[in-house]
């Protein structure tokens, strides 16, 4: 659950960001406040402490003092003032950074500016907040690290120092985090990746570009190799297409004006006789799979036409966002483009459906929710196509998903740039929601790409596009499953299928016969001919998985 979605628990956490900064202003008089929000799990503020150190030994101490300012019960008072006034009080408290924030608000049209006082602490805030400190008397809470963050979160500003805080209503829900966050440090999928021999990375061949290792490469072949068998018992049709293009085709997709800043920048080529010409590492599959479409004439007859490929494409994700196999820089895509009438779509997107369950089912994968992702009313400029597109599409998911019988929640702003979207959501072991699966509509790329069909009448017509990806990426979709099974793969898909473990030397011939047998029938299979103990490799092959 989102701290938005419950106001009683949003109130706690923004209350006790107040008395962490005060306690801290206690025990550090000269510190000066940043930002103070409420996360998912607790609260955060950032610091300036000057010449002074915050150390983790000083958690302690500040945690005493924020219980001491709980059981003073002080009131939480908001009062308002005009930019003018803001100013004044923020530079009366010597708080820079806050005079900053302020005048930055007022520059976007901010005309009152509100503050909440309890005891001798002052904030500019919006609130809200529990009445008193007292009422916090029976929320638990635990300061949890200290990490750095540059002011405004732009890396040309000094780096302030921020102070992670834990927050729930009772001390059983901070218990039951901090469980499955030692569960989920235990099954981390960056550990679990290097434990197991699953991938690498190196800086000689960049941040965010993976090195797959032997197991993690088998992984990937077993995934690819069952997608591409059901795809082919529901109709896909495979291609292969160039991961590099003139900036010509993400002109027409408009990807370069809508996803730019995601793209690596341009190679420009010289070539005698002609004009420098800009080529771009794809950033998604679509465009080349719509030139295939648009190769020679299509009839009403060939469609739904289903074009499939695990692509390789890369997006220059910023450096701070990359973490390993869940965002990285370089990914393969489980991704296929479906060209389909538009009296078609229920039906495709039925058996997309179906085809996502039996992918599920196989992973035996569940507790996964659904979110239909529009536009919405903000930051529309960022989505193309006119209003008419937007609504006729978001429209039709919600009737399909309502015939379905399935029930989802709405994310406004979640959707592509070129059209609305169904996210299957999976939650990880800390319970944050990840997006493993989409099914998008897309009315723009027929016009930019003048895509065309024959119909029956013999006239041409504008197909409709579904872009499905059951599987995400490789990169994440492994990373998830890393953690799902905490290390331990299906059988099917498992680098190594059989271990065997001698008992004495005797055995090592009948183990190395019995061994190619097995290889022979295509099963991964190995030896452990180690000096080591039979029981040390019993422990040593379990760790494997």
């Amino acid at each position: 659950m989102e701290v938005a979605d419950n106001p009683t628990l949003y109130k706690i956490r923004h209350s006790l960001a107040h008395i962490l900064a005060q306690a801290v202003k206690q025990k550090f008089p000269e510190a000066k406040l940043g930002f103070g929000p409420p996360t998912d799990t607790g609260f955060f503020y950032d610091f300036d402490f000057g010449s002074e150190v915050l150390n983790e030994s000083d958690l302690k101490d500040v945690e005493k003092i924020m219980k001491k300012i709980i059981r003073q019960r002080q009131s939480f008072e908001k009062n308002e003032c005009d930019i003018d006034g803001a100013v004044a009080k923020l530079q009366d408290a010597n708080e820079p950074y806050k005079v900053e924030n302020a005048q930055n608000l007022a520059e976007r049209g901010v005309e009152s500016f509100s503050f909440y006082e309890n005891g001798p602490f002052l904030d500019l805030c919006e609130g809200p907040h529990v009445e008193n400190t007292g009422d916090l008397k029976d929320a638990a809470f635990k300061l949890d690290r200290i990490a750095g963050a540059y002011w405004l979160g732009d890396e040309k500003n000094k780096m302030l120092t921020r102070v992670y805080a834990l927050a729930y209503e009772k001390r059983a829900d901070l218990d039951d985090y901090l469980k499955r966050r030692q569960l989920a440090q235990k099954f981390d999928h960056k550990k679990l990746g290097k434990e197991l021999d699953i991938y690498t990375q190196n800086d000689l061949i960049g941040k965010g570009l993976i090195l797959w290792m032997p197991n993690g490469t088998i992984i990937r072949n077993e995934i690819e190799k069952y997608a591409c068998e059901m795809e082919f018992k529901y109709g896909y049709k495979r291609v292969s297409t160039p991961q590099i293009a003139k900036s010509d085709l993400y002109k027409k997709s408009q990807h370069l004006p809508a996803y730019r800043e995601s793209m690596f920048p341009p190679m420009v080529v010289e070539e005698e006789g002609a004009e420098p010409t800009e080529y771009y590492l794809r950033p998604m599959n679509c465009p080349h799979h719509h030139l295939i479409f648009d190769s020679r004439v299509r009839s009403y007859r060939e469609l739904p036409l289903r074009y499939a490929e695990y692509g390789t494409n890369y997006r220059y994700e910023q450096s701070g966002e990359l973490s390993g196999l869940i965002r990285v820089r370089c990914m393969t895509l489980n991704d296929a483009h479906i060209y389909l009438t538009h009296d078609q779509f229920k039906d495709e997107f039925r058996s997309i459906m179906k085809l996502y369950q039996e992918f599920y089912d196989t992973f035996k994968l569940s507790g996964y929710s659904f979110r239909l992702s529009i536009r919405g009313d903000d930051n529309k400029d960022k989505f193309k196509g006119d209003d008419a597109m937007w609504t006729r599409g978001e429209t039709l998911l919600a009737e399909v998903m309502d015939e379905l019988g399935v029930e989802y929640y709405v994310g406004e702003g979640e959707a592509a740039f070129y059209g609305p979207k169904v996210d299957i959501q999976f939650k990880n072991l800390m319970g944050r929601e990840e997006t493993v699966s989409t099914i998008q509509v897309d009315y723009l790329s027929p016009i930019n790409f003048g895509l065309k069909y024959i119909d029956e009448h013999g006239n041409e017509q504008d197909p409709l596009i579904l872009h499905r990806a059951p599987l995400s990426t490789h990169e994440r979709f492994i990373s998830f499953l890393l953690e799902y099974y905490g290390g331990a793969f299906p059988t099917w898909c498992a680098p190594v299928q059989v271990a065997m473990i001698p008992v004495n030397e005797n055995c090592h011939q009948f183990a190395d016969e019995l061994k190619q047998r097995l290889h022979n029938e295509m099963i991964r299979v190995e030896v452990d001919t180690s000096a080591n103990s039979f029981n040390k490799k019993i422990r040593t092959n379990t760790v494997r998985k």
